[in-house]
């Protein structure tokens, strides 16, 4: 941690999920101030969150492929300066389509995380590449926990405010990383050439899933990133609605998310991976989400803050034993010529799943208040049988390197 490229690595991944989470507090009235019914409300959150999303999932892949050729680098600081000119759309505001143009450019240049995992996988050995993410997803859910309350309390001032700190720091974080991150991909190690199918996303998901480990892991974390992003595009609105909290209520909720984040990611996978491994603490991240989101569903008829707590401890714990190590699953079973690719794609199928799952919920919601959280129940017992049936496959795969 006294690394400078290591520091340089965290505080970017911090302030990439500040800036995810700082919005979500406010999104609701950022839309309200344009829309005034609650169903027209619930649907362009959904559709604001989801155009971010389908742009990323156009782009990610694409920028992997060039991180590949190029290096770490240079995509990275691209993508924090696409950071900062989308915060700076989504303060000015003014009317609807300029908060899309906001997240649509923040999108297209959104390859920031995935290039991150990447970057850590270029500087870290195979065996510990677990535990690193798991301090990465630690200093996400620091972000994450930071955010929600500055969009809250900020909030207050106007709901601009928090938007424009959020680029003025993302703006420092950039030119701070001019000077003090070096390159992590040395020139033996990077793709000879990039071609039209490396930045075609579907051409780019195609070629990938020609690995069969890579397919299962692929489409188990898709099928739970669609109900965990449905969860989270309707999350505001759904505590807005039923439990009537203020912009600054949420925030503090959200505030509780990053420290079960921080708990899970920063120590609790870094004691079990050595105990569990990957694989079994992947699959374990996924009970514990299971429960958690049918936990949540009952607080739609039993309107108890109690209940919805220990829904959200139980599907944060879960989420973070999963996500790291699902990552490292995926890193180890490539090598370093597809880490940007790999990663790229991998960002990308998230993004798939959060233009899908906020739409989704926002739909369902319409019906009743607790189906997208009864469906995403389901949903994540579905991701959880696909991957307990790969197991096998999983542990046999040998480490592939694709053209």
């Amino acid at each position: 941690m006294k690394n400078p490229k290591m520091i340089f690595i965290l505080v970017t991944m911090f302030l990439n999920f500040l800036g995810f989470s700082i919005i979500i507090p406010i999104l609701p009235f950022l839309v309200g101030k344009y829309e005034h019914s609650t169903n027209a409300i619930a649907l362009y959150v959904g559709l604001l969150l989801s155009a971010y999303s389908f742009c990323q999932f156009i782009a990610a892949p694409g920028l992997g492929a060039l991180s590949d050729k190029f290096g770490r680098r240079p995509i990275l600081l691209f993508s924090l300066f696409g950071s900062v000119i989308g915060y700076i759309f989504l303060g000015i505001g003014g009317a609807l389509w300029v908060l899309f143009l906001g997240r649509i450019i923040d999108g297209l240049t959104g390859g920031n995380i995935s290039t991150v995992f990447a970057y850590v996988a270029d500087i870290t050995e195979p065996s510990e590449r677990g535990k690193y993410y798991g301090i990465l997803g630690a200093a996400g859910g620091f972000g994450f926990m930071i955010g929600p309350a500055i969009g809250g309390i900020l909030g207050h001032i106007s709901l601009a405010t928090p938007l424009f700190i959020a680029a003025g720091v993302t703006l420092v974080n950039m030119v701070w990383g001019y000077f003090v991150l070096p390159e992590s991909l040395h020139k033996e190690q990077r793709l000879e050439k990039v071609n039209f199918t490396h930045l075609n996303p579907f051409a780019q998901f195609n070629h990938i899933f020609s690995i069969q480990i890579l397919r299962r892991l692929f489409l188990s974390g898709f099928i739970f990133f669609f109900a965990l992003f449905a969860l989270y595009g309707n999350a505001s609105v759904f505590l807005k609605d039923v439990f009537k909290f203020n912009v600054t209520q949420i925030g503090l909720l959200l505030f509780v998310v990053g420290i079960l984040d921080i708990i899970s990611q920063g120590f609790l996978v870094r004691k079990l991976i050595p105990i569990m491994g990957e694989l079994k603490l992947a699959s374990l991240g996924l009970l514990f989400s299971i429960v958690g989101f049918a936990t949540i569903a009952t607080t739609a008829v039993f309107t108890i803050p109690a209940i919805l707590f220990l829904g959200i401890v139980l599907l944060n714990i879960g989420d973070g034993l999963y996500e790291p190590s699902a990552s490292g699953l995926i890193s180890n079973s490539i090598g370093p010529k597809m880490q940007g690719r790999v990663q790229g794609a991998n960002q990308g199928m998230q993004s798939v799943s959060r233009v899908v799952g906020p739409i989704f919920a926002a739909w369902t919601y319409q019906y009743w208040s607790g189906l997208p959280y009864v469906l995403e129940s389901l949903v994540a017992i579905f991701a959880f049988v696909i991957l307990a049936a790969s197991f096998k496959i999983i542990r046999s795969a040998p480490t592939e390197e694709l053209a």
